[in-house]
């Protein structure tokens, strides 16, 4: 094995090449910094390849599809169903087939520099580089070492599971076939998503969900709203069971066993059950942290319990808000306040400066790509009484709105506010429809500028369109 390259020298070292380590180091570049970046798979990471963008490209067919038939006079037009291996033709067009040439040529054009390999912090501002030729290479930082290596899909121990070689979120956004029978464990993003994909491209879908009800982390109504469409669509949902047992047996069939006594079989098992960090082997030890822990950081992305202001950690494996819009926020804020500490400004604290990541606590925004949709910002009602907030729910059903008729017959939607009433302001707003996505940036745009109440009312929604809704929850609001 060849002995360690001299160190290179950078202001700042990245480790990890996703859309969080990718904005982390444009912007120390535009603050006047040089910067590397580290990358052991491809350039754009998990959400380019695995994650954000095959997974929408494999749900947005069957969704123009539904949409065409939502309307009559289109719905006379359509004549036949998906074609599958279009559908992922389309979806392997936009991982480009697995090639991340055009990401690194994206980084060489900003002048990003990238070694290829694994990082390994050995010291303070000293990461060590395993190329794939079993070369090391020594990257110095003069400023910061920014640690943006993501997460990965948990595989919980349940007896026979890994064995039985499941699919995760990887798997299913590349898979090549679509398997007749499709068992998925867990009722979260991931997968009601891949559940409403694989559904509409053939496969019979059940789904075991441990707790009571789909999408637990947005409002009940939405994850209600999403169960009934996907029942009646034929899939079929176990609430309340847990798997306990799963075996492939040698005819390839997975077999599910869940506590309620159940047992069910399927050509393919997608274990969606939540994420980890992908923090082993990075060499947290050598810096006072334990190995494949979550890390703990400040608003600037700065890692708690390590001596002086170098050690970074932006996206998921920080554990704030593992969203890959969320990830490139911070990013942001990161990497500005790398650049104007370089400069030896003061950066400090303060809500909502550009150098930290307040809408990590408040404001949030999430779509899940399901039919219906569900779009959500902010606080939950839950979320606000457990606040200690004086918390006001408001409700109204977006189908009696003139615009969402027009969108589409017989259009079945919820949305929901969820006001402050001490502040007279929005701190949160959740809705479940077709092509409810669209409206939340103006619910973030609300919650985040803490818009009061009389202001909204001179926010005029465009009629006839699904926005008149916001008009209808200020009058609910305000009888």
């Amino acid at each position: 094995m060849d002995e360690p390259s001299a160190a290179r020298r950078y202001d700042v070292v990245v480790i990890g090449a996703g859309p969080t380590g990718e904005n982390v180091a444009q912007y120390a570049v535009q603050g006047g910094l040089s910067a590397v970046i580290v990358e052991s798979e491809l350039i754009g990471g998990e959400c380019s390849y695995w994650a954000c963008m095959p997974s929408k490209a494999l749900l947005r067919p069957p969704a123009a599809l539904a949409a065409a038939r939502e309307v009559a006079g289109s719905r006379e037009a359509v004549t036949g169903g998906l074609d599958v291996a279009a559908v992922l033709a389309r979806r392997d067009g936009f991982t480009s087939g697995w090639d991340d040439e055009g990401q690194a040529s994206w980084l060489a054009d900003t002048g990003i520099d990238l070694v290829r390999g694994r990082g390994r912090l050995t010291g303070e501002k000293t990461v060590s580089v395993r190329q794939g030729d079993d070369t090391a290479v020594t990257l110095a930082a003069e400023h910061a070492v920014v640690i943006c290596t993501g997460s990965d899909a948990a595989v919980p121990p349940i007896p026979g599971l890994r064995e039985a070689r499941p699919w995760t979120s990887r798997e299913v956004t590349s898979a090549k076939d679509v398997p007749g029978r499709l068992v998925v464990v867990g009722g979260g993003v991931v997968g009601c998503e891949m559940t409403d994909a694989f559904d509409a491209l053939g496969s019979a879908v059940t789904m075991v969900v441990r707790g009571d009800r789909l999408l637990p982390g947005v409002e009940p109504f939405a994850g209600d709203l999403v169960a009934d469409a996907l029942r009646e669509r034929g899939v079929d949902i176990r609430l309340g069971a847990s798997a306990e047992h799963v075996e492939r047996r040698p005819d390839g069939t997975v077999v599910v066993a869940t506590d309620t006594g159940a047992v069910v079989a399927a050509d393919e098992v997608l274990v969606a059950a939540g994420r980890r960090p992908r923090t082993e082997d990075i060499g947290l030890g050598a810096v006072g942290l334990t190995d494949g822990a979550w890390l703990d950081v400040d608003d600037t992305c700065l890692v708690r319990g390590v001596a002086g202001e170098w050690l970074y950690a932006a996206g998921d494996l920080n554990h704030r808000a593992l969203l890959t819009h969320m990830g490139k926020y911070q990013a942001r804020a990161c990497g500005a306040a790398i650049a104007a500490r370089a400069r030896g400004r003061q950066v400090g604290d303060r809500p909502w400066s550009r150098y930290v990541a307040t809408a990590d606590h408040l404001a949030v925004p999430q779509v899940v790509f399901t039919r219906p949709e569900v779009a959500a910002v902010g606080l939950s009602y839950r979320q606000a009484q457990d606040a200690g907030m004086d918390a006001r729910a408001v409700d109204f059903p977006i189908g009696s709105v003139a615009g969402a008729s027009l969108h589409a017959d017989g259009y079945t939607g919820q949305a929901r506010v969820v006001v402050d009433e001490r502040r007279h302001v929005v701190v949160g707003a959740t809705f479940a429809g077709p092509d409810v996505a669209d409206l939340l940036h103006a619910a973030t745009v609300a919650v985040v500028g803490e818009v009061p109440i009389e202001r909204l009312w001179h926010a005029v929604p465009a009629y006839p369109t699904i926005s008149e809704v916001w008009l209808r929850l200020l009058e609910t609001y305000s009888t």
